[in-house]
């Protein structure tokens, strides 16, 4: 009876301690359960180069719970905002962010990353995403080292989120689905990108992983909505439907209040990832213009209500929302994609028949299929602003070069019955 006894108070007490330990059991992650944060200031973590020629440090704060005991954290890495031309890891949202997460029990970094674009076009602001990217890839590595080696800020590696505002959610968004060299081949030739250290840069912490489970996105957007995959790790978004900064559906990005170039928005990337099955989470302040949680405590506290459920619900926990999605302004089209396996430079839909010589110093010859009825042609460069449009009428267009850059265009043709045919065009 005694070893039966026994049997079963250890039966208990290991429930007992499963369940003290299950997520959000005792408040930890969904509720404000430390009174005070520790914050450690300008930590270096890497350094590289910046757009103007100068080595510079790359440093964060890490939010700690005050006085707590776990010794396997979930971390949330935040990046500012500041259209890549300015912001600080000491912004103030970004601050609020990550004291108000460290309360809830989660380790914060506010990290600086290379800011800096000139002239302001939309090559510039292709390298300077990248070298966001490769600045928060460095961020994240310096973590999982830390795990490996000293153990100095107790994190779960297995449950580290990225995020940011504005700017810093492009690098997030960025970060977690442009993965593969031809996703990025039409914007920057490979060798470029390779110069700079690849996908993954130089910015410090080699040989760590840079993997993350999930990603927030305030005010955010990504150069194609096909990035994001089947089996890519879930993301929330919130953003504004009438932001004029960064779109909240497809549209131009400004810097400046200079049109910079076309992104797709948090509605897009919430209609493509529904499509295909990965979790997403879109809040929406309707009517409301640019990153306005930065300005706004009700709009604060609508953006950390929301995160925490998204958190929350990836950490396994079953508290109810305290800030439940809402419905999506607007309709989302989904346009065709034309790059990696997709095919950027063949002809999906059979309307153009020959392209010659592509790619070109001076004229290229595009003919279409004998029969096509073309209804348009449009020119446009890789951020999407058209650089001409033509009529068709005997079946053949000749593409001049004229005062055209060398580079990539996109020629876009649809025919009488709404079929659309992509193919890509290259002056040297």
């Amino acid at each position: 009876m005694k070893k039966i006894y026994l049997l079963a108070l250890s039966g208990i007490i290991s429930i007992f301690t499963i369940n003290a330990q299950t997520p959000c059991a005792t408040g930890r992650y969904s509720t404000s359960l430390f009174s005070n944060v520790t914050v450690t200031s300008d930590i270096n973590f890497g350094s590289n180069t910046t757009t103007f020629g100068v080595l510079t440090q790359l440093d964060l704060d890490v939010y700690e719970p005050t006085g707590d005991t776990e010794t396997a954290r979930p971390l949330i890495i935040w990046a500012h905002g500041g259209s890549f031309i300015g912001g600080s890891k000491n912004d103030a949202d970004v601050v609020t962010l990550s004291e108000e997460f460290a309360k809830k029990g989660y380790v914060c970094a506010s990290i600086e990353y290379r800011v800096g674009m000139w002239p302001i076009d939309s090559s510039n602001a292709i390298m300077a995403v990248l070298r966001g990217v490769q600045d928060m890839k460095a961020a994240i590595r310096f973590f999982y080292k830390d795990k490996a080696t000293t153990d100095t800020y107790k994190i779960d590696t297995t449950r580290i989120f990225i995020g940011g505002s504005s700017a810093g959610a492009i690098t997030a968004l960025h970060l977690a689905y442009l993965d593969k060299d031809c996703e990025i081949e039409p914007y920057i030739p490979l060798a470029t990108l390779n110069g700079l250290g690849g996908m993954e840069g130089d910015s410090g912490n080699p040989g760590y992983s840079s993997d993350v489970v999930g990603v927030i996105s305030l005010a955010g957007a990504l150069a194609s909505y096909g990035w994001i995959e089947p089996g890519d790790v879930p993301f929330c978004s919130l953003h504004g439907d009438s932001d004029g900064t960064v779109p909240y559906n497809r549209g131009y990005a400004t810097v400046s209040g200079f049109n910079i170039m076309i992104l797709d928005g948090s509605r897009m990337l919430q209609e493509q990832a529904d499509a295909i099955g990965v979790q997403n989470q879109l809040y929406t302040h309707y009517n409301a213009d640019h990153a306005v949680y930065a300005f706004s405590t009700q709009y604060m506290d609508t953006t950390i209500n929301f995160v925490r459920d998204f958190l929350i619900d990836q950490l396994g926990c079953t508290d109810a929302a305290l800030q439940p999605a809402n419905s999506p302004s607007g309709i989302a089209n989904l346009y065709s994609l034309s790059y990696c396996d997709l095919g950027i430079g063949e002809d999906h839909s059979q309307i153009v028949g020959k392209i010659y010589p592509n790619p070109s110093n001076d004229e290229v010859n595009v003919v279409f299929n004998e029969g096509e009825i073309i209804n348009s042609v449009t020119l446009t460069d890789l951020s999407g602003r058209i650089i001409d449009s033509f009529s068709v009428n005997s079946g053949k267009l000749i593409l001049y070069k004229n005062k055209l850059k060398a580079g990539t265009y996109i020629l876009r043709a649809i025919n009488n019955n709404g079929i659309t045919s992509t193919n890509k065009i290259v002056f040297q």
